[in-house]
């Protein structure tokens, strides 16, 4: 049979046995109308008056963007945030951009993201996770840390936070509060944010969000200042909006991760000997760390001693920037990756993805398919393909000639599960 993997900008199509299992969420069909559904939230949102009484015409008002990593449509909602304040002059907006720990954006990835009049028009920054001279002590959270969020953000008269909520493989659900921490948090804060101890607890996966801790501590930290106001948004597979959630932070939060729960959770009766995956295609699959979160949805489902192929453009590298490749340079195989990283001394931007990676590497073997030279794909102690079908007859000399076939043409927009 074929199947297309959401791959890069233009997909991945592959020719599969006819029993491989095909494991991707309901399909929403696109809002017939988004553009007028985007300004019905923000005139209609949940647990809150509409945007337009909240804001007076005199106030700083922030809002914070996803980075250039997520496929959040900001081309869009950005400009109907700023039409519906329309009272408010354009000088007094500024947009920050959520880099976490990831590198700024340049004017033209700006331009891609947001559009030139908003580019033209509007005062944009990046948020600087290591430079305190732009952030803002707001608090101690319980779970042992300082709080810096960016001082722009938390001098404004008016926050908003935007984004979109999917699936994640350590927060349970990504958009909401994650906008806020670790998007424009400190360094130090992120840090503690994803520590050995809270990314490798098992409360730390996809779709919980009853006693998850980072989840906690990521609405623990909005709580110190919180965003005025969410607007938030539900994608398919095209990157389509299907649904808004705007309005009070946790109650529209929350009931748009009921709603992504509820179409994306799908059950498998059984594990599977091999597990073939995306990593959702453009802009999410640009690097290697991104695609951490595709070999972690596999992981779900994938047998112990099984293989996972996680096809992943990698148009950015792996990246260059940040510590992801070098903390591959520490140890010799993914259990001594874990043992420095669970040990309590060790600290090192980048840790948390290394650990998700390591933690999947030692259940199961890893191939990728990717634009990455083999020595790049080698230096993550991955296995590099060029060619997914014949990896899958070479593996059944492992697996046997019925080996089980899983596919996750969406990668991590879904969460598939095993009751075990």
């Amino acid at each position: 049979m074929e199947t297309t993997l959401l791959y890069g900008k233009t997909g991945l199509t592959l020719q599969l046995p006819n029993d491989a299992f095909i494991v991707e969420p309901n399909h929403l069909p696109g809002l017939e109308n988004d553009m007028e559904a985007l300004k019905e939230a923000l005139r209609n949102p949940i647990g809150t008056a509409s945007l337009k009484e909240m804001v007076k015409a005199t106030d700083k008002v922030a809002i914070v963007i996803s980075d250039i990593t997520r496929p959040t449509p900001n081309h869009k909602m950005v400009p109907v945030l700023i039409e519906e304040l329309g009272h408010v002059p354009f000088e007094n907006f500024v947009i920050i951009n959520g880099t976490g720990t990831h590198r700024d954006q340049t004017r033209e990835e700006f331009v891609q993201m947001l559009g030139d009049w908003v580019v033209d028009n509007i005062r944009i920054i990046n948020n600087q996770c290591h430079d305190k001279e732009t952030l803002s002590n707001v608090g101690k959270s319980k779970f042992g840390c300082d709080v810096y969020l960016n001082k722009e953000y938390v001098e404004a008269d008016f926050r908003i936070v935007t984004g979109f909520i999917e699936p994640h493989f350590f927060a349970g659900f990504s958009g909401g509060p994650k906008g806020i921490m670790p998007g424009i948090a400190g360094i130090e804060t992120i840090m503690t944010f994803h520590n050995a101890r809270m990314i490798g607890d098992a409360r730390s996966t996809w779709g919980n969000m009853d006693d998850n801790p980072v989840q906690e501590m990521t609405r623990e930290i909005n709580r110190m200042c919180k965003p005025n106001f969410m607007f938030n948004v539900t994608l398919n597979r095209e990157k389509e909006i299907t649904s808004v959630f705007a309005g009070e932070l946790y109650e529209a939060h929350d009931k748009g991760c009921e709603f992504v729960k509820e179409h994306a959770m799908i059950k498998c009766e059984d594990r599977f000997d091999v597990v073939i995956t995306s990593n959702s295609g453009y802009p999410l699959d640009q690097n290697l760390y991104q695609a951490v979160k595709g070999m972690s949805a596999a992981h779900k489902i994938v047998k112990e001693g099984g293989t996972i192929i996680v096809a992943s453009e990698c148009s950015d590298g792996l990246p260059s920037h940040g510590n992801y490749s070098k903390i591959f340079e520490l140890a010799d195989s993914p259990q001594a990756l874990l043992d420095l990283i669970n040990d309590s001394n060790f600290k090192m931007f980048d840790q948390w993805q290394v650990q998700k990676q390591a933690v999947t590497q030692v259940w199961a073997d890893i191939y990728v398919y990717s634009k990455l030279t083999d020595e790049q794909v080698l230096s993550t102690m991955l296995k590099p393909t060029h060619n997914i079908e014949q990896t899958l007859e070479e593996l059944k000399q492992t697996y046997g000639e019925n080996m089980s076939i899983a596919v996750l043409p969406l990668g991590p927009l879904t969460i598939p599960y095993v009751e075990e």
